[in-house]
């Protein structure tokens, strides 16, 4: 894993950012990283969600227990979200099918992991949310208002966990 190189990268206030953040998560996904410096993985994402909670700009992601990722969101403090250009598919679509547990993510698409001592990140990606992790929960099935979440999502009943984390930095690529 790389140091981030700073002269690529500018700090931008999320508030400042000009984007639909249901095509970014649904339609372009993005890549959950957690770990530190010399241990990470990511994975690809299409569900969360990005807003305003408790008086911070913040980041929802949901990830299902048997993921890989899961032990490094629960062991470290931050996690980053990464949003890539078109070109990096194939990349995001094989970070979702393939565990870390079983290759290496980064080798086998390319991407380059940066740290910039809170979270690794991507220096592909075009744009970059640094999240301290604030809140985790599982979903609770006794909480689903809508009595077809259940059986059509969790047949396996492997509820989510979400993770709600403070946006503390985002880095925007610079042309």
């Amino acid at each position: 894993m790389s140091q981030a190189n700073e002269s690529q990268w500018r700090e931008i206030s999320p508030a400042d950012l000009s984007f639909n953040p249901f095509t970014w998560i649904d339609k372009e996904w993005m890549l959950v990283t957690a770990g530190n410096q010399e241990k990470h993985n990511t994975m690809t994402a299409s569900w969360g969600g990005l807003g305003v909670l408790w008086k911070k700009y913040v980041s929802f992601v949901f990830v299902r227990p048997q993921r890989y990722s899961m032990e490094f969101l629960e062991h470290e403090d931050y996690y980053s979200l990464c949003f890539f250009d078109k070109q990096y598919r194939p990349a995001l679509s094989y970070c979702g099918s393939h565990s870390g547990r079983d290759v290496d993510k980064d080798k086998e698409t390319g991407l380059t992991a940066l740290y910039d001592q809170a979270a690794p990140y991507y220096e592909q990606a075009r744009i970059v949310f640094i999240c301290r992790k604030m809140h985790g929960q599982f979903l609770d099935p006794n909480c689903f208002l809508d009595d077809t979440i259940d059986g059509e999502v969790y047949p396996t009943k492997d509820y989510h966990k979400m993770y709600v984390g403070e946006i503390v930095k985002a880095l925007l690529k610079k042309d």
